[in-house]
């Protein structure tokens, strides 16, 4: 998890993000937003069932459903909420950047 954080913080600066992250505790998870400008959806992370953890984003949004679309043979998702990930395999960076920076940018769209 402090991986994906990294990732979470490193592609907010690669980005260009002209504001910091907030990091912050919502429902006993890390959280991760924009709220000065609101510019983003929040993005938590958390264990996911016994053995996995995921990125979760709110279910109201299409970025779920987008990037099933695109990215669907690469990642896995949970319904309309979450990348799943599997700890004990490497992180696919490249793919994970592209959905957290459509998540700090999502309501700039």
């Amino acid at each position: 998890m402090l991986e994906l954080r990294n990732l979470i913080y490193e592609t907010s600066i690669e980005i260009g993000s002209s504001e910091p992250l907030t990091e912050s505790l919502k429902w006993g998870q890390p959280t991760y937003s924009t709220l000065a400008s609101k510019s983003g959806t929040p993005i938590r992370i958390d264990r996911f069932e016994d053995d996995q953890v995921a990125i979760f984003v709110h279910c109201q949004t299409s970025l779920i459903e987008d990037y099933r679309e695109i990215l669907g043979d690469t990642l896995t998702f949970s319904k309309n909420r979450a990348v799943v990930l599997n700890p004990a395999q490497p992180l696919p960076k490249k793919e994970l950047k592209l959905f957290i920076g459509d998540a700090l940018t999502y309501h700039q769209k």
